[in-house]
């Protein structure tokens, strides 16, 4: 079981969770060993000739999971014969074959690949006539119990703690049924059906009563995104407002999670005030800034009775007094703060976070998105082009599906009418205009964009991308459109990473041979994109570390408009002025088509321009609460050490 195994992986042993939760690596390592306890337990079942009873999870947590267990099944020869599974949830309505029924998720992902019997395979009807639905689920929760229950039901958790479409709000006795789709779930899930006003409002989901009499029980999370909700699920206190936290009370339930997806829990978030640790100086600025930040006073003004109160008299026996740690901190922190993100040419470097040398460098953004870089790192992008350096622009992706199809048709039609005007003829103009009018008149919910509306969308992008870089005063000759082969799926959901990425991602590295490289971090991106793109630059650069130019090379990375670094991750924070926060603004707004509304606007309500100014405000102010200069902005960055 995976208990035991995980213990030793963590090395902690003291805990503030009221669930086993056990840490892996990355959702890769925890996949695997969550598809080799499934495995044992079919292989058991098999020894006993009994049936295997799994319940299964859609959504983006199980899917290496599946992919894993279609290798053992290929590679091993295991056996899924005995197997009977029962699926949490279906939309409602939805008609199997759509491209986000979760009948065809778990084809597509599973059972088509072994060789589970049809006849086992149970998921929620999303077809029936409403007046049917509440015999039907009984009938489902029926079946469970005529094969002895669920031996191991597998869970993902939702950004509201909702297990299954169990929304906040369920109670622990309830049972399988029709509910209606919390906002926050509808959000997350409206990138996949083109926007909000087509996403299902309501769905059928196993009980969280039948959920809580799985002999076994495994939550999966993965990435930033769901730090908050696992501490709260893992630590806080039991409550239908987060259904997750229902598990507390499972005799045998357990949370695998990724780094990231546990970032927040208290022993590891916190672990001095589990445990006796080695404070290392990465340790001290977490646990000062924090301080700092929860009591909130300057660092200066911190007093050794701040420290002893708030569980960190270990810091102070081993580095103190405070008045020591805190000049400490402070000087790291004010060192982090440079306006010459390409360094200052012929000044002392010792404590800037870039080099003085070379004065003009080559430096690479990757936007993973047409827009990523401006907004992103907009003032950043324009003080480094400004202050002399070359820069170039890698456009990782088309972002075509951001794009809504009515800016598809109005560009179509714009050069229709253009050729028109100056006597242009163009017959192919003329075909593919006709045939993406009469698509995107006919296109059904969801139904993915054929070849020429997905060029016309990218067309828009590049344009807009060109125009942002034009403003910076980048030359034509140094914007890289890479168009990675991972996207262009015409959906949310992309191909895993390839060799084709990696290499393109190689070739421009080489071309360029940069000083500086920058790339979206973003661990908790909604969509995966960015995540997909930083791992084939990360592969890249693992790859080309022997070339003698990547002696001289730096990575740094920047956070999109979804989560910032934390203040005490910032290695470089390059401060901006209220007119270089309306030139970065005006920048953004050369992306028209993802102004008023977008196709993925996600929870939050703002615009990504707004958001981008709000988080880059809100770094500046924790600096200032910190007791350092005061900016009315602040782009910050993490370096990647290779």
């Amino acid at each position: 079981m995976l208990k035991s195994t995980i213990d030793k992986a963590t090395g902690f042993e003291k805990r503030f969770e009221n669930i086993e939760t056990v840490v892996f690596e990355n959702s890769s390592t925890a996949s695997k060993a969550v598809a080799k306890e499934i495995a044992d337990l079919i292989r058991v079942k098999q020894a006993q000739k009994q049936p295997c009873i799994l319940g299964l999870a859609t959504g983006s947590s199980p899917k290496s999971l599946y992919a894993e267990l279609v290798r053992m099944h290929k590679q091993e020869g295991l056996s899924f014969k005995n197997v009977v599974s029962f699926n949490l949830d279906e939309y409602y309505p939805m008609e199997p074959d759509s491209v986000n029924s979760y009948v065809r998720f778990m084809k597509e992902l599973l059972f088509n690949h072994i060789d589970i019997l049809p006849e086992n395979i149970h998921i929620p009807d999303g077809t029936l006539p409403k007046e049917e639905i509440a015999n039907y689920c009984d009938q489902y929760e029926a079946k469970i119990k005529a094969v002895g229950g669920i031996d191991l039901q597998i869970l993902g958790i939702g950004g509201n703690g909702h297990i299954g479409f169990n929304e906040s709000g369920s109670l622990q006795n309830s049972k399988t049924r029709l509910v209606a789709l919390d906002h926050i779930t509808r959000v997350a899930a409206s990138g996949d059906f083109g926007g909000l006003s087509s996403t299902p409002r309501t769905a059928i989901t196993l009980g969280i009563k039948k959920i809580m009499q799985a002999k076994r029980v495994i939550l999966m999370a993965w990435g930033e995104g769901k730090a908050n909700i696992i501490k709260a699920s893992a630590e806080g206190p039991v409550t239908n407002q987060v259904p997750a936290s229902f598990l507390q009370e499972h005799n045998n339930a357990t949370f695998v999670l990724d780094k990231e997806a546990s970032s927040k829990l208290t022993r590891i978030n916190t672990p001095w005030l589990v445990e006796e640790i080695v404070w290392t100086d990465k340790m001290i600025r977490k646990a000062v800034l924090g301080l700092a930040l929860h009591l909130n006073k300057p660092i200066l003004m911190l007093t050794d009775a701040d420290y002893i109160e708030n569980g960190m008299s270990g810091l102070l026996a081993d580095s103190g007094p405070a008045y020591d740690i805190n000049i400490k901190i402070f000087n790291k922190v004010q060192h982090t703060i440079t306006g010459w993100p390409g360094g200052k040419p012929n000044a002392d470097d010792s404590k800037r976070p870039e080099r003085a040398e070379p004065a003009k460098k080559r430096v690479l953004i990757f936007s993973p998105h047409p827009d990523d870089d401006i907004i992103s790192m907009g003032g950043t992008f324009k003080r480094l082009q400004e202050q002399g350096h070359e820069v170039h622009v890698g456009y990782q992706t088309s972002g075509n599906i951001a794009v809504d199809d009515s800016e598809a048709l109005r560009f179509a039609s714009f050069v229709c009418d253009y050729n028109d005007k100056f006597g242009i003829e163009s017959k192919e103009a003329e075909t593919i205009y006709k045939k993406a009018i009469k698509f995107l008149e006919n296109k059904k919910t969801s139904e993915i964009d054929i070849p020429q509306v997905r060029f016309i969308k990218g067309l828009i992008r590049k344009g807009e991308a060109q125009a942002a870089c034009r403003f910076v005063g980048v030359p034509e000759n140094q914007i890289h459109f890479m168009e990675l082969p991972f996207y262009e799926t015409g959906t949310i959901d992309k191909k895993p990473l390839g060799e084709a990425d990696i290499k393109i991602t190689m070739a421009l590295i080489e071309a360029i041979k940069p000083h500086q490289i920058y790339a979206a971090g973003d661990l908790a991106d909604p969509h995966g994109t960015h995540k997909v793109c930083l791992d084939a630059v990360f592969e890249a650069v693992k790859r080309l570390k022997t070339k003698p130019f990547m002696k001289d090379c730096w990575v740094w990375l920047y956070r999109g408009a979804w989560k910032e670094w934390g203040i005490d991750e910032i290695e470089m924070a390059v401060p901006m002025g209220p007119d270089q926060v309306l030139e970065k603004r005006k920048g953004i707004f050369k992306h028209q088509s993802q102004k008023d509304g977008v196709v993925f606007q996600g929870a939050d309500s703002r615009e990504f321009w707004q958001r981008a100014e709000d988080r880059n405000k809100e770094t500046a102010q924790l600096y200032d609460q910190l007791g350092l200069s005061h900016y009315a902005a602040m782009e910050a960055f993490v370096r990647w050490e290779f």
